[in-house]
């Protein structure tokens, strides 16, 4: 019967191994601090209120992380404002100090308290919920528009509020493994390698917002990381209106649908070869900086110019919001 057991252990513990998945990370913290590494995530467990959620860290573009209080820092909290009413000015001065001290999921927890109808204000001015509350914030670097739920990012198009429930992220750095507490992120971007994320994966390019002109958003991050020479291909359809265009249809490989206009425009925008787009064309670049929107159209199989992460959009010198229609893209890294 024990061997029986350790094999069955065995098994499932191979089988974790094997489901989790080597994902990069960017990890920006509460101060300020970015780190990147590696880390082991199969699925994002997200508890929503509509249910619980089982999402495939592939189709997980980032997370913002939410600060939410429990009972025991609650009750903690709401009994120190108490004593912030009390009439020794040595407690009240204890009782001050000692909320600056809570981590900070106090924030929320004080927050909550003076806004129900059991907080009673104290008639002392020196040391008050609303100063404790003010120093935490500053402390940890939160403004009062902070969301109490983690929020997830889906295919770079959904995002869903709940909590994900985490204690803290195993990252692989190039300077060791760093073992980063929950509370102390803010953010956390999603990025692949190689084949991560089973080697292909599909955007939607949405004509209202993914134009190349936008400087707000027109580049649509796909997160996935490529080297220099690395081979991917990108297969578009679909169908956008440019408005700045005329109203005219185009599709991915740049042609136009209508009686106005029966064959490609192309712009003057060039960088040599056959790498220059067309009003329409599916475009692509390799890092944030990158200016070079290179030709992708409805079909392309080639390799990287440099290293960093791979951008699409749609090629357009002129952005106007009343775009409609998209294109679905899919990438494939070889």
């Amino acid at each position: 019967m024990k061997k029986i057991i350790l094999s069955v252990l065995s098994v499932f513990v191979a089988f974790i191994a094997i489901s989790q998945t080597d994902v990069e990370l960017k990890v920006t913290l509460r101060d300020g601090n970015v780190m990147s590494g590696t880390s082991k995530i199969a699925n994002v467990s997200l508890v929503t209120d509509y249910g619980k959620l089982e999402i495939p860290i592939k189709n997980v573009s980032s997370f913002d992380i939410g600060i939410s209080s429990d009972k025991l820092t609650s009750d903690k909290v709401v009994n120190l404002v108490k004593q912030l009413a009390n009439s020794s000015e040595q407690m009240r001065k204890n009782a001050y100090e000692e909320l600056g001290k809570m981590d900070i999921r106090a924030i929320p927890a004080i927050s909550d308290f003076i806004y129900t109808s059991k907080y009673e204000p104290s008639t002392y001015t020196d040391y008050t919920a609303d100063g404790a509350l003010a120093e935490l914030q500053a402390k940890y670097n939160v403004t009062d528009g902070y969301s109490s739920k983690d929020i997830v990012s889906i295919d770079y198009e959904y995002s869903m509020g709940g909590k994900y429930d985490f204690v803290k992220i195993d990252l692989k750095t190039e300077y060791g493994t760093l073992s980063i507490p929950k509370e102390k992120i803010k953010h956390i971007d999603v990025m692949y390698t190689g084949d991560a994320g089973a080697g292909e994966m599909t955007f939607k390019l949405l004509a209202t917002k993914h134009i190349s002109s936008n400087t707000n958003g027109g580049w649509l991050k796909t997160g996935l990381m490529v080297k220099a020479g690395q081979k991917f291909s990108i297969v578009a359809t679909g169908e956008v209106t440019l408005a700045s265009l005329s109203g005219s249809k185009y599709k991915p490989d740049g042609t136009i649908a209508g009686a106005a206009a029966t064959e490609a425009v192309e712009s003057d925008y060039q960088y040599g070869g056959n790498n220059y787009p067309s009003y329409g064309n599916v475009v692509f670049k390799v890092g944030e900086t990158s200016t070079q929107a290179l030709k992708a159209g409805a079909k392309f199989s080639g390799n990287s110019p440099s290293n960093g992460m791979l951008y699409i959009s749609i090629y357009e010198t002129v952005y106007n919001a009343a775009n409609t229609g998209s294109y679905t893209v899919k990438i494939s890294l070889k």
